[in-house]
């Protein structure tokens, strides 16, 4: 059974960074994309960024594009996401999810299968 666990997550001030990862194991060789999705309290999941099973092809939401870096370090078997600049609006509750197939579909949250137990991630002004 496959299985994803966020860390990296605390409190920072708005312009700081801050580097999430998500430890996956398990049997993955089926999995196409690792996604990173974020909640605040009281609104929807919504998406961020993913990244293909082998690390080729990256999409970030157009709220973080140019701020977050998505990538996979086969050696810790992690995808990571890099957060700099980091504005009060980021702070939310993140989570790491895996997804059998690749493609636009992958903004939804219904793509995914498989979800960490997120991390909490607090900017402050």
């Amino acid at each position: 059974q496959v299985q994803l666990v966020e860390s990296g997550g605390g409190l920072v001030q708005a312009g700081d960074s801050l580097r999430l990862s998500c430890v996956v194991s398990g049997r993955t060789f089926s999995w196409n994309a690792v996604g990173w999705f974020r909640q605040a309290p009281g609104k929807e999941r919504e998406f961020v960024s993913a990244i293909s099973w082998s690390g080729g092809s990256t999409y970030y939401a157009d709220s973080v594009k140019g701020r977050f870096t998505i990538s996979r370090d086969n050696a810790k078997n992690t995808v990571d996401l890099q957060m700099n600049s980091l504005k009060p609006e980021d702070t939310a509750v993140y989570y790491c999810a895996g997804s059998l197939a690749w493609g636009t579909a992958m903004t939804r949250r219904e793509f995914y299968g498989s979800w960490g137990q997120g991390t909490q991630v607090t900017v402050s002004s």
